[in-house]
């Protein structure tokens, strides 16, 4: 961690130092002695790149909004003749619904606190997946916005050759090396960005309380508002804020990603009520990893299968995508526990218990089958349900438990 840590921050460096001359009053200067006079009150490439790192880092925290925001400040900026060249985002029929849907989003969590979590809960899985579905959207909109950045400063193909230089390098057009460097750029602070702002959707989901969920809102807000607050004192300052937000999210990409995709899993398993139609493997299950498996990640997705021989085993793909690797599960004592919401896999070691898998919702109801699976000893009842059963039975309701 602390060698990737180093790494980023070498990065963000490198591109500051990249861009400073571009950023002070003193090449500012010395660019309006340029041969392109008559273009001086263009922005330079370092004021359009802090301007562009700013607005990527806001549309990354909340995509609609900030997509919707940018569209219509473009649109009412612009002059009437060039509104219909702008850029999709920037046309009416999509940032007016965009802006609707976000108040729409903003009314609910303003009622959060009073609505029963019966019906919140529901429509913080509808948000879920709409911050998903946006985020995506979102995503057409930041390689224009990174292309601008050298677009912009040089609408007619204009060289940034100095005074002096031959007319045939003076000719050559060099925007397209910085696009080249841009795009993965500006791709890599959105993605981070916004798998990290999207672990609050998550947290909201799994949460039981209203007043942490208005909190959670709170800080999304505040920290939206700090970026566009910067970037209007300063885009100098802006860009420097927007750039650490960028590192953090960078080192917490991989955290943020495996929550994420936890989130996603179990909210569209309870929202379709699949586990009414779904019924385990007897060999090979999806499942998440628990705190039991040493140093491999919580939350991390993969299938888990027994082998003669082997015991169980835990197969994955970092990132989903990368090759598969497998992790052997410690031999001991195992159970499955049957939660209020979802099954998991228990290494027992006496009257005390470890979470060593997760199973999502679509298990529920099926732990006598995955015991067999994974050659459990039996199962038991875990979190809110072992408590209901207790009480069940202290009242007389059911059988005698532990």
């Amino acid at each position: 961690m602390n060698r990737q840590f180093r790494l980023l921050a070498s990065l963000f460096l490198l591109l500051v130092l990249a861009f400073e001359p571009a950023l002070t009053p003193a090449s500012a200067a010395a660019g309006a002695a340029a041969p392109a006079k008559a273009n001086s009150s263009a922005p330079t490439p370092g004021i359009q790149a802090a301007e562009k790192l700013s607005e990527i880092t806001g549309i990354a925290i909340s995509p609609l909004l900030g997509v919707g925001a940018v569209g219509a400040y473009r649109y009412m900026h612009a002059p009437e003749k060039e509104k219909a060249n702008l850029s999709w985002y920037a046309q009416p029929w999509f940032w007016i619904p965009a802006l609707l849907l976000v108040g729409i989003c903003m009314a609910k969590d303003t009622l959060g606190t009073v609505l029963p979590t019966s019906l919140k809960k529901p429509l913080d899985v509808l948000e879920l997946f709409e911050n998903k579905a946006s985020g995506l959207v979102a995503t057409g909109a930041v390689v224009p916005m990174a292309m601008e950045v050298f677009k912009t400063v040089h609408p007619d193909g204009a060289s940034l050759m100095p005074e002096g230089s031959s007319a045939m390098f003076a000719a050559l057009d060099f925007s397209w090396l910085g696009n080249i460097l841009m795009v993965p750029l500006a791709l890599l602070v959105y993605a981070s960005v916004w798998v990290v702002s999207h672990t609050i959707h998550v947290l909201i989901l799994v949460s039981p309380f209203s007043t942490v969920d208005a909190a959670l809102k709170s800080f999304r807000a505040a920290m939206l508002a700090t970026v566009v607050g910067s970037h209007w004192l300063s885009p100098n300052l802006g860009a420097l804020w927007a750039g650490l937000i960028a590192i953090v999210c960078i080192v917490l990409a991989g955290w943020a990603f495996r929550l994420a995709v936890f989130g996603h899993v179990f909210a569209w398993d309870l929202l379709t009520f699949r586990h009414r139609r779904f019924t385990p493997d007897a060999r090979e299950n999806w499942a998440f990893t628990g705190s039991g498996l040493g140093s491999l990640a919580v939350r991390t997705y993969g299938r888990l299968s027994r082998k003669e021989g082997s015991g169980l085993v835990f197969k994955y793909r970092p990132f989903l995508v990368l090759n598969e690797r497998s992790v052997t599960v410690p031999a001991g004592t195992h159970e499955i526990g049957r939660g209020l919401i979802h099954p998991e896999l228990l290494r027992v070691d006496g009257e005390s218990s470890t979470c060593v898998i997760n199973f999502p919702p679509r298990y529920k109801g099926g732990e006598t089958v995955l015991a067999e699976a994974c050659g459990a000893s039996g199962v038991r009842d875990v979190g809110l349900r072992a408590a209901v059963s207790w009480i069940k039975s202290a009242l007389g309701f059911g059988p005698a438990t532990a």
